[in-house]
């Protein structure tokens, strides 16, 4: 069974976990803005979010070259964890991942816990 972890929404920052399609968090979110689609999703995200919290895992990526930790599936819900983070209870300012190695021979998701040194947790 692939690991399923809890994480600090205040890690998804541009220093430790960053976005793999966007140069940083407020491009993401600028570009999401500007979309219709893209802007209401974030919106029907959040409200699920404030209301039942985040049920769907963020997936999460190492780079074995850097070691980098980036959001591989889930931007929107990680854009909305992030406008919503002042307003979540504490215990509710998390969200579920599962993560994997990108390394050259291949990508594996993992059954093994999250090396939380990467990130200070």
């Amino acid at each position: 069974m692939k690991y399923r972890g809890q994480m600090k929404t205040s890690f998804l920052n541009d220093r430790q976990i960053r976005p793999t399609e966007y140069d940083k968090w407020h491009d993401a979110v600028r570009y999401f803005d500007r979309r219709d689609k893209d802007r209401a999703k974030v919106q029907e995200l959040k409200e699920s979010i404030r209301w039942h919290g985040v049920h769907e895992p963020l997936i999460l990526g190492i780079s074995d070259r850097y070691p980098d930790v980036y959001v591989a599936d889930g931007h929107h819900r990680a854009v909305a964890l992030m406008a919503l983070r002042a307003e979540l209870e504490p215990r509710a300012r998390s969200f579920p991942f599962h993560w994997y190695w990108i390394k050259s021979s291949g990508v594996r998701m993992e059954h093994e816990p999250f090396p939380c040194h990467l990130l200070d947790c």
